[in-house]
């Protein structure tokens, strides 16, 4: 399948508002409040001329591979083919091992030098936060004991960065999966420092918080991944010989293993689980979160395939590995069953059409 591309021409007539002085020179980089409110209200009457259906149709078949090998991981687990014992090893296996070793290879040749990666920190950060604001009001709100309300919080805040990085490589190769390993260099650390925080917080009847909020964060693996490979682009180590090689060949196996321990972990009974603190982690994830990063890239003029990037890391579904989290930390790990499937099973219909609809506003034709 040929890969999309980022169309020279956003789709508009001359007659857009011209913007005077120095902005004049750079438009689809630095675009003013006005300009961008203007596009949107032009999109919003007149959507792109591309036939809709087809290019609906063309995400679809892009990303289908990937829910197939969650729901062939759901079948395997399902018929007994493979033990439950099997699936958790090889989550394990993912968490400490292929996904670091991804993580590392993929952001020690990232190039921070630009000022995209100021960018994306603002804009995934900002949607992250609204997330994070919107779960405890709701919490408070909603009087929800320590245990459920650590599941709500995750369900609201974390994001598959699984199903984000495979949908990105995808759609758009080697680009996308480069933009991705840079949105994840920003909120891996954020997110799993803030998860962890407000759960030790909640349930932790402890003087010493502190300490086990610490200790949880430095036996992180994703973390530490994070922190080993932003070390090494900092030294300016480059691809290391053998090294790099390894990495890559374990960082290739992580996606395809991951997705289908995501399907084993799928638990349909949990789905019948309180429905109200489900909604509020799915009303979190699916719109507070893609709402607050979509302003954020409005106010800072990201644009292009950038911009498309983040916004698939904020539509999808919330982290499969919340319910292992969940059951290791104390939590409700039923409802953190449901939501992660319920999650899951829903992105199947809504990512493909808020992709098209998203690449067609940001100007990127397939």
């Amino acid at each position: 399948m040929d890969l999309p591309t980022v169309s020279v021409s956003d789709g508009f007539a001359d007659d857009r508002p011209q913007i005077p002085g120095p902005l004049g020179s750079n438009r689809k980089a630095l675009e003013t409040a006005e300009a961008m409110e203007w596009r949107f209200r032009v999109w919003a009457r007149n959507p792109p001329r591309a036939n809709l259906d087809g290019m609906i149709l063309n995400i679809v078949s892009a990303i289908a591979p990937i829910f197939l090998l969650i729901l062939l991981g759901n079948v395997l687990r399902r018929n007994g083919m493979l033990p439950i014992a099997f699936w958790n090893l090889n989550s394990k296996l993912v968490y400490w091992v292929l996904f670091p070793a991804l993580l590392v290879r993929s952001i020690s040749t990232l190039d921070f030098s630009g000022a995209l990666f100021g960018s994306f920190a603002v804009v995934t950060l900002t949607g992250l936060f609204a997330a994070v604001a919107f779960s405890l009001v709701l919490i408070r709100l909603m009087g929800l004991e320590a245990a459920p309300a650590t599941s709500v919080f995750q369900g609201a805040v974390r994001f598959n960065t699984f199903i984000a990085l495979a949908v990105a490589e995808t759609l758009f190769g080697a680009e996308g999966l480069s933009l991705g390993a840079l949105v994840t260099a920003v909120l891996i650390p954020a997110a799993n420092i803030v998860v962890v925080t407000g759960m030790v917080g909640m349930l932790s009847n402890e003087r010493g918080v502190a300490r086990a909020i610490l200790r949880g964060l430095a036996r992180n693996p994703l973390l530490l991944a994070v922190a080993a490979g932003l070390s090494m682009n900092l030294l300016d180590a480059g691809k290391v010989p053998v090294l790099h090689q390894t990495l890559g060949i374990l960082g290739a196996a992580a996606l395809p293993v991951m997705l289908l321990c995501i399907g084993a972990n799928l638990r349909v009974r949990e789905m019948r689980a309180r429905l109200l603190p489900v909604a509020v982690t799915m009303l979190g994830k699916f719109a507070v979160f893609p709402l607050g990063v979509f302003a954020a890239i409005h106010a800072v003029g990201l644009t292009g395939l950038p911009a498309l990037i983040t916004m698939i890391f904020g539509c999808a579904p919330t982290a499969a590995s919340g319910f292992t989290l969940a059951r290791q930390m104390g939590g409700d790990a039923p409802l953190a069953a449901a939501a992660v499937t319920l999650q899951t099973a829903l992105s199947f219909l809504t990512l493909p059409v808020e992709i098209a609809l998203l690449a067609g506003y940001f100007g990127i034709t397939f």
